[in-house]
């Protein structure tokens, strides 16, 4: 029977950090991948925040397929017929051009010329918009240089256990050993359910996203959401227009392809008896979005089980001979202005790392040695912020935010730059105006206490 130093459950960001970190310190590691390649089985597109990424995998961005570097973040409220955004540029973001000028261009036109380009783009950007089927392999081609090996196209059945410990797994039809267990298999984990080592989830605390890949010119994408170049791209946070079901959207843009979708609570989708297609087919009608997708052709389609994350989500990450990293461990930041999972799953990776390395000094991978990975961890700047956006969570639960303030928003704005036959209002008259019989001023003053409580102060 085959043994390993440690074995990883899944090539995410998660599952190839770690075997990355482990496998560079001279561990025998093995990562077991149940698609055909890593990221194959992922939702593409997604954003990844260059900080975390940047300490592990110095100036990723010159040789990672990355699309664009993200210089522009906007929250945009959707009405019934209009919008109101909040939009911010960084105009002196220095973006890093892709080292492979055929890489990045999904279309095989090659980039710009680095020495046409304006600026420093030495630094790389804060973000950097991916395809998770091509990020992902990179991420898994580092582990293997590192000395880990990648068994794809298998499906971890279950764990091993001798007298509750975690000894190994049982995949393929065959048992494979090994001192610890990284379970890093992303948000539908039930492995640690199976051995009886963790509850189920809850409905409650599990959202689904639904996503497009939608393919346009290079030059359009450029031109149409005023970039610099096909450097530069933006994220767009979209809050309303989801059908009444408590959620929201995104759009992300991509060297030649634009990411969108909507992610909506999962209780919130039962009750209103509607499926996620519809919702994402009412979400793209909206006239914002149609003028930014308009022209495009849908090139994916898929849907996943996210995590609504949260410090007061995250369970036990360690147990007698196994961690627990990334999704499966529901790690996720939403602060409203940005969902962060890459990166916190990468943080995360490399905390459950760093205590395996010390447990391995010790020759003891007992739940009490590895439960430094939760203190490395609750050092990062990842958990850190995960604390100070603890209460943006109680917003999520608030249907006013998705179904009532959005329309509320369009329609005050257009009070106030209409001109009309009757005498104009200011903004306390509009907004009185436009309050509808939900909302009273008593509500949306605490409603704004709780805004202010999870984003503010």
């Amino acid at each position: 029977m085959e043994k390993f130093n440690v074995i990883v459950v899944g090539a995410g960001p998660a599952g190839a950090t770690a075997a990355y970190l482990l496998a560079q310190a001279g561990m025998e590691v093995v990562m077991i991948e149940r698609g055909a390649t890593p990221g194959s089985k992922n939702v593409s597109g997604a954003l990844a925040f260059s900080h975390v990424y940047d300490e592990i995998y110095p100036r990723f961005w010159e040789s990672a397929p990355v699309e664009r570097g993200i210089v522009g973040h906007s929250i945009v409220f959707l009405g019934k017929e209009a919008s109101v955004t909040l939009d911010y540029r960084d105009l002196a973001e220095a973006t890093s051009p892709s080292p492979n000028p055929s890489q990045g261009a999904g279309n095989g036109a090659p980039s710009p010329n680095p020495s046409q380009r304006e600026g420093d783009r030495s630094k790389g950007a804060n973000a950097y918009s991916v395809l998770r089927a091509r990020f992902d392999p990179w991420m898994a081609q580092q582990a293997e240089e590192a000395g880990a090996m990648l068994l794809p196209g298998y499906t971890v059945e279950r764990l091993l256990m001798e007298e509750g410990r975690v000894v190994g797994i049982h995949a393929g039809g065959d048992d494979l050993m090994a001192d610890v267990v990284v379970i890093a298999e992303g948000t539908r984990s039930q492995l640690l359910r199976q051995a009886g080592l963790r509850d189920d989830f809850n409905a409650h605390d599990v959202s689904i996203g639904v996503k497009e890949v939608i393919a346009l010119p290079e030059d359009v994408i450029t031109n149409r959401f005023q970039c610099m170049s096909a450097d530069e791209g933006v994220a767009y946070t979209c809050v309303g227009h989801t059908g009444g079901v408590d959620g929201g959207g995104f759009l992300y843009t991509n060297r030649d392809t634009i990411s969108l979708g909507v992610v909506v609570k999962i209780d919130s989708l039962y009750r209103s008896k509607r499926q996620p297609h519809n919702i994402l087919d009412e979400f793209k009608a909206h006239p914002f979005v149609q003028r930014l997708i308009r022209g495009g052709e849908v090139v994916e389609y898929s849907a996943q089980a996210i995590h609504r994350g949260g410090v007061h989500l995250m369970p036990q990450l360690y147990g007698d001979g196994y961690v627990v990293a990334g999704s499966a461990a529901r790690l996720l930041l939403n602060n409203v202005m940005t969902l962060r999972g890459m990166d916190v799953a990468v943080a995360s990776a490399a905390s459950a790392a760093r205590a395996i390395l010390a447990a391995r000094e010790g020759g003891d991978y007992s739940k009490e040695a590895l439960s430094a990975y939760e203190t490395h961890f609750k050092q990062t700047d990842v958990y850190k912020d995960m604390v100070t956006f603890k209460d943006t969570y109680a917003l999520m639960d608030n249907q006013r935010l998705f179904n009532v303030y959005p329309d509320l928003a369009c329609n005050v704005m257009g009070d106030m730059f209409s001109v009309r036959e009757r005498p104009g209002r200011k903004v306390y008259g509009a907004l009185r105006d436009n309050m509808k019989e939900e909302l009273s001023l008593w509500q949306m003053m605490k409603d704004m206490a709780q805004i202010g409580r999870g984003l503010v102060r």
